[in-house]
């Protein structure tokens, strides 16, 4: 039964948040794209490993802290899937990636972070990824959700 309350949820609940979740990811890419740096010859090697069509997009801004949704819905929507919280170190926004400064030098991070931009890409965007990845991360906990584990799995073969 639990599984099948999960899975009502995400079918009520990410389509109302999908458009507040679109905006607020598109602003981050937007904000990393401006003040990011762009991958350094070995992340390029990385990204083009892990099958990121267009590398050379990448950008990668460092901050102590990645920021939370100013929109509360979307905020505590993050807050319980796991998707985001105070303690996030990585978080993919398409070609867009921010690190938390502790991390920033952390390749299997951010080969798991361009994981998600290869996702990005295969599933056409931001909408259809969110869309995807909000769904399973309701219905199947984020640790368990299939976009999740493949960014994971992709990160361990790379790093070793």
């Amino acid at each position: 039964m639990r599984g099948a309350f999960r899975r009502l949820l995400a079918k009520g609940l990410v389509p109302l948040m999908l458009p507040a979740g679109c905006a607020w990811i598109e602003y981050q890419e937007r904000r990393i794209l401006a003040e990011g740096r762009p991958l350094d010859e070995a992340q390029l090697a990385d990204a083009r490993a892990l099958g990121v069509a267009e590398p050379e997009c990448v950008r990668v801004l460092c901050l102590p802290r990645l920021p939370l949704p100013d929109n509360w819905v979307v905020r505590k929507l993050g807050l319980w899937t796991g998707t985001l919280s105070t303690g996030t170190i990585g978080l993919s926004a398409r070609y867009g990636i921010f690190l938390r400064t502790p991390f920033h030098r952390d390749r299997q991070l951010l080969a798991h972070e361009l994981a998600h931009t290869v996702q990005y890409e295969r599933l056409g965007g931001v909408r259809p990824f969110l869309r995807q990845y909000l769904s399973e991360c309701l219905t199947d906990g984020y640790l368990f959700a299939a976009l999740e584990r493949e960014a994971t799995d992709a990160a361990e073969t790379l790093c070793g």
